[in-house]
């Protein structure tokens, strides 16, 4: 009952704490110039907007997290790792910060959080027979910090829309939240429930029509707790469906995020260039507006958890039906009525403006009408 009781204060402090500082987030935004300013076609919004969010977000989980865990290096390790990956974001927000210094940032708070005990040594241990116990090591840094990096820039990537990125986070955190204690990792519950308070306090002012963004200070922060607090029962249990889970609720993003690389290589284009061939912008250009878009994606998201939850008690063949489902509505997203499979290659980009706008007024419309 004690347990019970401390899991959901973590919750609802975490959520508190979010909901209040949100506010004061979006006045410090305006003084400090932590302003999005929409200066091209890819961004959605009309006007400028608060994108100092993530530091409601970075106070919700935070507080809850050293107010009620029990001590636990890792997670010490993971709040200051934590904290360091939220400031390159506030930097990145304000500078906008070249694409290998946030890779090279990224990387070295990895690092700290890896000699802080937090590591993904599922697959490294298949390397000990092979190499030793010193090849096994080196296995496990660079794939612990492969994970970590790879995580953090996804849930960053998907941060395009309104309520995007916090809601996804939010379900990815419920998903392993839930798994974790019905297999009695409680510290990874609380964990995890500390950010699905600190996202939920924040969505009443992101959902769409957003009233203030997360920035990068926030997505980064989110994508960096979750691949990390989401390994402190890996030591404990490192079984494939502990390595499992979290790819699976996070499957969307990671997909999305896999889909923009290979988009950009195929067309000669920076991996870290932004750009308008991501899942929620294709959907966008369709016509359905921002909250259905979003929602859609709030569903597949949902889908791939209970998939995953699925996998986590053993139940495979119903954890295949979760995951078809999914895959045929990305199948749908991501080609259209013409194309059997995704077009990759370069657009016409004054073809494709004009039509993103005409595509932007018809949404406006209907959006007003379902209001």
């Amino acid at each position: 009952m004690y347990m019970y009781t401390k899991l959901w204060v973590s919750l609802l402090t975490a959520f508190a704490i979010a909901l209040v500082a949100t506010p004061l987030s979006m006045k410090v935004a305006v003084k400090i110039g932590a302003m999005d300013v929409p200066k091209d076609k890819r961004r959605m919004h009309k006007k400028p907007t608060p994108r100092f969010g993530g530091m409601a977000i970075y106070l919700g989980t935070t507080i809850s997290l050293i107010a009620y865990m029990t001590f636990d290096i890792r997670v010490v390790g993971v709040i200051i790792a934590g904290t360091f990956i939220y400031v390159l974001g506030i930097i990145d927000d304000l500078y906008d910060l070249p694409a290998k210094v946030k890779f090279l940032a990224q990387s070295l708070c990895a690092v700290m959080a890896y000699s802080f005990g937090i590591r993904l040594d599922f697959l490294s241990r298949t390397f000990e027979n092979i190499g030793g116990e010193t090849f096994s090591e080196i296995c496990a840094f660079f794939i612990t910090v492969i994970w970590i990096v790879a995580l953090t820039n996804t849930v960053n990537l998907i941060d395009g829309l309104d309520g995007l990125a916090a809601g996804t986070s939010c379900i990815a955190a419920l998903c392993i939240a839930y798994v974790a204690y019905i297999h009695g990792m409680y510290l990874v519950t609380a964990a995890m429930l500390a950010i699905v308070g600190g996202t939920l306090g924040f969505l009443p002012f992101n959902f769409s029509p957003a009233k203030t963004f997360m920035g990068d200070g926030g997505s980064l922060f989110l994508g960096f707790s979750i691949s990390t607090l989401s390994l402190l029962g890996s030591v404990k249990g490192a079984t494939l469906a502990a390595v499992l889970v979290p790819i699976l609720v996070l499957a969307l993003p990671i997909f999305d995020t896999a889909f923009a690389i290979l988009r950009r290589l195929i067309n000669h284009k920076p991996i870290m260039e932004a750009d308008r061939g991501h899942l929620h912008h294709r959907l966008m250009d369709s016509g359905l507006g921002q909250r259905r878009t979003v929602l859609m994606l709030y569903g597949i998201s949902g889908i791939m958890g209970i998939s995953a939850i699925e996998i986590s008690r053993g139940l495979y063949v119903e954890s295949m039906g979760c995951f078809i489902v999914a895959a045929i509505y990305i199948y749908v997203f991501i080609t259209d009525a013409k194309h059997a499979l995704p077009q990759l290659k370069a657009v016409n980009i004054a073809e494709r403006e004009k039509a993103f706008e005409r595509d932007i007024k018809r949404a406006g419309k209907a959006e007003r009408i379902d209001d």
